[in-house]
């Protein structure tokens, strides 16, 4: 079965296009950055696979998600390429095209977005278009799957196709610095890749290919023959460097066949895009728009739709879900010791999380509708002045985004970041954004003290999680981002209206994590929870706080007092959170045997006062990242000293800030 690779510019609508041909589903965000690995997908005919690459705008790689595309185009096997490009930004869409036509693959080139390319008045020839490049290029549309039919049969038939490398003219001394490299080659090694193209891709400075071609030839020779070619360059057509003088005869290239092929209706009617972005991208409305888009979120999560549905929810499981198991487990003659693990420990603590479900996916659901209609790639614009002033870019912003719903993939989005220095600030920040794991603790604690101001303390905890990260990135770019130069490239999109089903599967994928936790982390910690306060030194069935869970969290009282929730209640729970924050919930629900939400809040009110119980949520969004996110980090960094530290500066910042808001809380008569 034949391998297609799927190659284009960020947000272009790739991953549109990949879901439509295979049938499958990708996350689909309107930003660039969304596709961090490859992905496969079975084509529909069943004619092959098709490889979703990361967006990129060169093949020579800047940031890591970017190295992803030439290590493919190096060490893995395929047959052919997809190249999808935004019909309504040709001329710079077009450079990583010719690229791929040097790569000498057979290609078939979508011209996605072509709707939007007509409302912008630009008209297009593709069948001339196709004679220039020597190759097929189809119009299509791929959120609504326009044209995308026939580009699955051309693509079907992409094997028994024959694509002569492009041979655009360098001059004199790129021309000779190519023969001079294939004299440096030996052939049999490089036989699978077009010599040409590893030529161009290296004196382009493609590192990926530089440290490929170290493996086949001296590095001294190779330096030596990029210097020769660059001089010569620079000295004949009065240039900064190689690169650019290989980009300058590309864009030549490029603007004689737009320049014959398309035409552009001139108008001086502003689109709707940049009228709309006058306002949302406005240096002193930006944020603040930003903010109260937040805002309002919040308010219909949390006062107008989800508390509702939550309590109806809480109220079945703990009315009829409840005495339904109850009945069954007599009627099947289980003993006393199962009957309380399955309704005071899995049914408690699994439920106790799942009540929160319409409050997570109704978060989702509007977050996805922001990402999909484009205006979170305007957030990270808005926010780039603001990240620079802290030492990073409005690219360190999508990660942090992208940490509302998860911190893991939130971490592992900063892979788009090219600056590895910025890229780590990023990692080591991301975890103190308001994931949707922290959500169900706010919910109880919030409901219990603050019920009348739900959305303004959920909106203050969200804010606080931002501006601690900036602070800290001001702390941590004097210390790593020494000399380190910022680069920040994203892409905005029309807006667009997005498309129902679209929205249902983002919100579904973001969602279903939490769903699969509850039947894993959150299942197993209840039990184990449970287990340890129904047993202690002197046996099963123990008297609570008597139990090996009462020890347990007795440890950390006296150290948690001066923030004022100094008992093994609260300690048992935080010691939980390291597996999953919602773990704290499930853990709450057995500690206090609380049949339900409101009795545990109830119970709460009794253990908690309204200032340490906002000390407790703001302790919860700030200290150690849960356990899937710790492996995460080890992961993007590949570093044990990284991640310890990435642990211990939470707890610490975690200590303080509650330790702040609490006593000072006190001083003020809270």
């Amino acid at each position: 079965m034949m391998n297609i690779a799927l190659v284009g510019n960020p947000n272009t609508g790739k991953t549109s296009l990949f879901n439509y041909l295979t049938g499958s589903y990708e996350f689909v965000g309107n930003w660039s950055g969304v596709t961090v690995e490859k992905k496969v997908g079975t084509l529909k005919n069943k004619s092959g696979h098709l490889i979703d690459l990361p967006g990129i705008y060169t093949l020579s790689p800047l940031s890591k998600d970017e190295s992803v595309v030439s290590n493919f185009f190096i060490s893995e096997s395929f047959n052919g390429i997809v190249n999808i490009v935004d019909a309504s930004q040709l001329e710079r869409n077009l450079i990583l095209t010719i690229q791929l036509l040097e790569y000498g693959k057979p290609i078939v080139i979508g011209l996605n977005m072509s709707d939007v390319a007509k409302q912008r008045g630009i008209s297009l020839n593709e069948e001339k278009l196709s004679k220039a490049l020597q190759t097929p290029v189809i119009s299509i549309v791929a959120r609504s799957g326009k044209g995308c039919n026939v580009m699955l049969d051309q693509i079907s038939s992409i094997e028994t196709k024959e694509q002569q490398p492009l041979k655009l003219d360098y001059g004199v001394a790129v021309e000779n610095g190519i023969d001079k490299l294939f004299t440096l080659l030996s052939s049999q090694n490089v036989q699978q890749f077009p010599n040409r193209f590893l030529a161009l891709q290296f004196f382009e400075g493609n590192q990926t290919i530089r440290s490929y071609l170290n493996t086949l030839t001296s590095s001294e020779e190779l330096d030596n023959l990029f210097e020769e070619v660059e001089s010569q360059v620079k000295t004949s057509h009065h240039v900064g460097s190689l690169s650019h003088w290989i980009y300058s005869v590309r864009k030549n290239y490029i603007s004689s066949i737009l320049e014959e092929f398309v035409e552009k209706e001139r108008s001086d009617k502003i689109p709707l895009t940049d009228r709309i972005d006058s306002i949302v991208t406005n240096k002193y409305l930006g944020i603040p728009i930003f903010l109260i888009c937040m805002l309002f979120i919040f308010k219909l999560t949390f006062d107008w739709l989800g508390t509702p549905l939550s309590d109806l929810l809480d109220a079945f499981i703990s009315g009829p879900l409840s005495s339904w198991l109850s009945t069954l487990l007599q009627n099947l003659g289980t003993s006393e010791f199962i009957q309380s693990l399955v309704l005071d420990g899995i049914v408690a603590g699994v439920g106790g999380v799942i009540v929160f479900v319409p409050q997570i996916f109704i978060l989702f659901f509007f977050i996805s509708f922001l990402e999909d209609s484009g205006y979170m790639a305007r957030a990270a614009l808005v926010m780039d002045k603001l990240m620079e002033a802290v030492g990073l870019n409005g690219k360190a912003f999508i990660p942090m985004i992208i940490g509302f719903g998860c911190n893991v993939p939130g971490v592992m989005a900063a892979r788009t970041i090219e600056q590895p220095k910025e890229r780590l600030i990023t990692i080591l920040l991301t975890p103190l954004m308001s994931c949707s794991a922290r959500l169900p603790v706010y919910a109880l604690f919030i409901g219990a003290f603050f019920a009348k101001y739900q959305t303004m303390i959920v909106f203050s905890l969200y804010v606080l999680g931002i501006v601690l990260a900036l602070l800290m990135a001001k702390l941590f770019s004097k210390i790593l981002l020494k000399n380190e130069t910022s680069i920040f490239v994203v892409e905005l999109p029309p807006y667009r209206v997005p498309q129902a089903k679209t929205l249902i599967r983002s919100t579904w994928d973001k969602g279903k994590g939490f769903i699969r936790k509850a039947g894993t982390f959150i299942f197993g910690g209840s039990v184990i929870i449970w287990l340890l306060s129904y047993a202690g030194p002197s046996g099963l069935g123990v008297d609570m706080d008597h139990s090996f869970l009462a020890i347990i969290g007795g440890l950390f009282a006296p150290i948690l007092a001066p923030l004022g929730f100094g008992t093994w209640q609260a300690g048992a729970s935080l010691l939980t959170g390291f597996l999953a924050k919602e773990v704290v919930v499930s853990s709450m629900n057995i500690i206090y045997h609380a049949p339900n939400m409101d009795s545990l809040q109830g119970l709460l009110t009794q253990a908690y006062t309204p200032l340490s119980a906002f000390a407790f949520t703001v302790f919860i969004l700030l200290y150690i990242p849960c356990l899937a996110t710790v492996g995460t980090i080890k992961k993007e960094t590949g570093s044990n000293k990284w991640t310890f530290f990435s642990i211990i500066y939470a707890l610490i910042l975690a200590y303080i800030i509650t330790f702040i808001i609490y006593q000072f809380g006190k001083l003020l008569g809270f």
